[in-house]
């Protein structure tokens, strides 16, 4: 691909990736809380001031308006801009990372980002993980599950993940955290991992196969075992006090999704 081209989709990506995060703002406040996307249109939920357009130009406006209301000037959330950029660059970095090995999977890591993003953000938030956002990460695995067998040695297709991985991901995912689930319940007499973990970790072990998978989960429980304990002892939180898990595993999903296929690669070069 020439570099003309490549520097259009870029460009596009970035740009389409800020609008795509400005969109996300709306999905992550507003789903959990039950309400439509559509109605009502953009507001302050302090004063209900109806934003304009020009009150919604991702990042820039923020910066405009110095990170206020622009009509009762109470301050708005740096999360809302951080979504921004932070789907941007990924999304750039979808393209930089996919573009020359599969133009399908470019596009469900673009896509799974969205989810990804959305999920981190809620189970935050809320410690709850819609299924909405579980169902659309297993779609994207179906549809790279398909396209490894539709376009196999395919310009739109090459050198990804098998279709074996994807399905044992999905297997090893869903039954081991289904156990660990449900084991918890018996042994611990409450939930150590929600049932929305256990979603997540099987529609992501069929996006990106069990390799993946595997690196995805061991990042994810380092990270979370030293986060979580920093914040126990600085809260001094309760010994069961309940913390969403869901953020680090989207941190190791995404890191797996880039990165794993190299951490593989070289582990297997070392025998």
């Amino acid at each position: 691909m020439g570099t003309p081209i490549l520097i259009i989709i870029y460009v596009l990506s970035g740009i389409i990736g800020l609008c795509v995060g400005s969109f996300l703002n709306v999905v992550i406040y507003r789903v959990p809380l039950g309400m439509s996307l559509a109605k009502p249109s953009s507001h302050c939920p302090n004063c209900q001031y109806k934003l304009k357009w020009y009150d919604n130009i991702p990042v820039i406006s923020y910066i405009i308006l110095k990170g206020k209301c622009r009509s009762c000037k109470k301050n708005i959330s740096i999360r809302y801009t951080i979504v921004e950029v932070v789907t941007m660059l990924l999304w750039l970095a979808a393209v930089l990372r996919f573009i020359d090995e599969s133009y399908i999977f470019t596009i469900i890591a673009m896509l799974a980002i969205v989810a990804f993003i959305a999920v981190f953000f809620i189970d935050l938030e809320h410690q709850i993980i819609p299924d909405r956002f579980n169902i659309m990460i297993l779609l994207l695995g179906i549809v790279a599950l398909v396209a490894n067998l539709v376009f196999k040695n395919n310009i739109l297709l090459t050198d990804t993940i098998p279709w074996q991985e994807r399905l044992a991901g999905l297997v090893f995912g869903g039954l081991f955290f289904l156990i660990f689930h449900y084991g918890s319940i018996l042994i611990l007499k409450r939930e150590a991992l929600g049932f929305g973990d256990v979603k997540l970790v099987a529609a992501c072990g069929l996006l990106l196969g069990i390799y993946n998978l595997f690196i995805a989960i061991l990042i994810s429980s380092i990270i979370a075992s030293v986060v979580l304990l920093i914040v126990r002892k600085k809260k001094n939180d309760k010994k069961y006090t309940e913390y969403p898990f869901a953020p680090f595993l989207i941190f190791g999903m995404t890191f797996a999704m880039f990165f794993g296929s190299y951490i593989v690669n070289w582990y297997i070069s070392l025998f």
